[in-house]
């Protein structure tokens, strides 16, 4: 996949079919349209292109600093990538850009600079400055401009709305299960192991501090989960604690990840956490031991959860 991170480094000599969106989660609402989308250009001999815009259109506009996403850009190309999409085209979008006129959007970006003879976009789509054009608008510019509309229905667009709500939804509420389920996959996240108080070592339970440096990515809802963990391309499993620590002195949030049958250094190194399972609320315990008892508890019923994942 060819990776583009402004629309006016994007170059081709045939004609194109593409689709426009956050795709933020590339869950499966989004796979049915990145499959739709590689199918429709195979059958064209075009190329395929997504259009996707960073930072979230509601960051400029509304100033919304607060929104959570469900993937980082990193991941979303990760994703997208194993689609078999042919372009991956990541534009700034800024308060420039959200000033063009809906035919200057299409003219300039879709038809001169995209050379798109498809497009297929949600029957709801609205697009230009202010956000005024309709789909209707969309095709009479496809009449003019000789491309084809391909509406997402309705049934499909609820699909790929109800799904991302969902998903942040329980996430938040520590629903792992329903996540996953509507994301195809286990959700994730990626950071650097960063050094922390060292208390869990005196409890042998070491443990690895997470810094995802990404201050827009989603993280669940505080809680004790099972999870797997990727380092340097190997799986290992474990169980994660995101919170405040409160049994030692409450604090700022923070993740950390005890890994089962572990012992090497990682400082430094990024890896990847994917969540199984949720199994219990953050508690504060009167002592570290009767906190060493109960992560006795969680990891023998961690073990037993991660064999089904196996």
């Amino acid at each position: 996949m060819n990776i583009h991170n402004n629309i006016n480094l994007f170059q081709t000599k045939g004609k194109t079919i593409v689709t426009i969106g956050t795709f933020d989660g590339v869950h499966l609402g989004h796979q049915k349209v990145l499959t739709k989308l590689k199918n429709a250009a195979i059958e064209r001999k075009a190329e395929s292109v997504l259009l996707t815009f960073f930072p979230h259109p509601r960051m400029v506009l509304q100033q919304d600093l607060d929104i959570k996403l469900l993937n980082t850009i990193e991941e979303k190309k990760e994703l997208i990538s194993s689609f078999g999409i042919d372009n991956l085209i990541i534009h700034p979008f800024d308060a420039k850009f959200s000033r063009l006129t809906a035919e200057d959007f299409v003219k300039m970006i879709l038809v001169d600079q995209l050379n798109l003879c498809k497009i297929i976009i949600g029957y709801d789509h609205r697009f230009g400055r202010n956000r005024t054009a309709t789909i209707e608008d969309l095709i009479a510019f496809g009449e003019k401009y000789n491309f084809e509309v391909e509406q997402i229905t309705a049934k499909e667009i609820d699909e790929i709305s109800i799904s991302s709500t969902k998903i942040r939804t329980a996430l938040l509420e520590g629903d792992i299960k329903t996540a996953n389920t509507f994301l195809g996959y286990k959700y994730n996240l990626t950071g650097a192991v960063i050094e922390g108080k060292k208390i869990g070592r005196t409890i042998n339970f070491p443990t690895a501090n997470i810094k995802v440096s990404e201050n827009y990515k989603l993280i669940p809802k505080n809680g004790v989960y099972v999870v797997s963990a990727n380092i340097d391309n190997d799986e290992y499993f474990g169980m994660m604690n995101i919170g405040t620590n409160p049994t030692i002195s409450e604090g700022n949030q923070s993740i950390e990840v005890h890994l089962f049958d572990f012992n090497k250094s990682i400082y430094d190194k990024e890896i990847k956490i994917s969540f199984l399972e949720r199994i219990r609320d953050e508690r504060k315990f009167d002592s570290l031991e009767d906190l060493k008892i109960q992560l006795e508890k969680d990891k023998t019923l961690s073990i037993e959860k991660i064999e089904q994942y196996k």
